[in-house]
């Protein structure tokens, strides 16, 4: 090749970077994912825990769906925005058998979720059995009898996914908070819980390599948000004024989701060079939703570290009363109060001491959908793996 070919070629593949980066719909093909199957805990569970156990109780739906729907939410979570987004309907969770419609994806997540085994289980304590081992297998047995059925045929043929859909779909993940939270609440010190993240993001690994195996290409990985933000923390933890930072969260416990995260990344980056056909995309969840504490006004937000559905404390969440106290009856000095929600959770981040707000939800979704949180850094419509020809 000449020099002024060679030239001519590197000036190409630059306007090319360019066109990418300014307009990527039009300089890449747009992904057409025709299913969506998420495993996670309750920042993506849209009826998982509820179903099995007992099912959300008003004020939760309040703000879209008029009325409880699995989630822990005023309304829509992270999850809905993102099947919205690409034309699919919300994803109907796994265990749900009432109304149920899997054509275009199943949801596994879990309110409660863990990792790694949970040390305890409801009833008897406070965590999920579905943990994510658990969800794989789950998933596993969805793949391998929703096939059966549609060969079959019957009723319910038209509502589980066409067998091509299980390598076109994208696969999202959002897991790890409760693996932390679990660990404080074991009276483990934060130096304790990050000597347990190595063996949690291993097993993390795993489950991803197992969904892999079962054909999975695009995946969709969100880190774990800030806890040190929320009210559960803020108010179960002495936290002394030199431990907070300049949003009022605190700083220690923020460190160890960082940490996580950091091996998260590790792991994924590794993980990349075992899957070569898969497309990975690693999301800062935390930065995404952390802006909303340090900058809240500029999202239209207001007290930011108060649950909008709790009751007790200068956090609105006192776990005295319940684990979670939005949409229960206490008994306060003698007296039955009903803990609702505030007059207006649009102009709130947090939900009920743990969750986020459909509004907070909506924000976090808009910012990390447009690839800026992400890594590689491309929108999440372009997040697919591409077959070559």
């Amino acid at each position: 090749m000449t020099k002024s070919a060679a030239s001519l070629s590197g000036f190409c593949l630059l306007i090319l970077s360019y066109a990418i980066v300014l307009n990527p719909v039009s300089a890449l093909e747009k992904c057409d994912f025709p299913a969506i199957f998420n495993l996670g805990d309750s920042n993506s569970d849209t009826g998982t825990l509820a179903a099995a156990f007992n099912w959300t109780p008003p004020p939760n739906g309040e703000t879209f769906f008029n009325m409880p729907a699995g989630r822990y939410a005023d309304g829509r979570l992270i999850i809905d925005f993102i099947a919205s987004s690409f034309g699919l309907p919300f994803l109907s969770a796994y265990v749900n058998s009432l109304g149920a419609n899997f054509k275009h994806g199943a949801n596994f997540a879990c309110a409660a979720a863990t990792i790694a085994l949970p040390q305890t289980v409801i009833p008897v304590g406070n965590y999920s059995p579905f943990y994510l081992d658990a969800q794989y297998w789950q998933f596993m047995q969805f793949k391998q009898r929703s096939q059966i059925i549609k060969k079959t045929g019957g009723i319910f043929k038209d509502l589980v996914p066409d067998e091509e859909y299980f390598g076109k779909a994208l696969y999202t993940f959002d897991i790890g908070q409760n693996d932390l939270g679990q660990g404080f609440f074991s009276n483990m010190s934060t130096e304790e819980v990050k000597a347990s993240i190595p063996d949690v993001v291993n097993r993390f690994s795993n489950n991803v390599k197992n969904v892999y195996k079962l054909g999975a290409r695009s995946f969709w990985i969100h880190n774990t948000g800030p806890i040190g933000c929320l009210p559960y923390i803020l108010s179960s933890f002495p936290i002394s004024p030199d431990e907070m930072d300049s949003a009022g969260c605190a700083r220690p416990y923020n460190e160890v989701a960082q940490y996580f995260n950091y091996k998260l990344k590790e792991a994924i980056v590794k993980l990349r060079k075992e899957l070569p056909l898969a497309a990975i995309t690693y999301v800062d969840i935390y930065s995404a939703k952390y802006s909303l504490f340090t900058e809240p006004e500029k999202y239209g937000f207001e007290l930011p570290l108060v649950a909008c559905c709790g009751f007790g404390g200068r956090y609105n969440f006192d776990d005295s009363y319940a684990r979670l106290a939005c949409g229960s009856t206490i008994t306060v000095n003698g007296k039955k109060i009903f803990v609702g929600s505030c007059k207006d959770p649009s102009v709130r981040v947090n939900w009920d001491g743990v969750h986020y707000t459909e509004a907070a939800n909506k924000v976090v979704f808009d910012k990390i959908s447009t690839g800026a949180f992400s890594d590689p850094p491309i929108p999440l419509r372009m997040a697919c793996h591409k077959e070559l020809d």
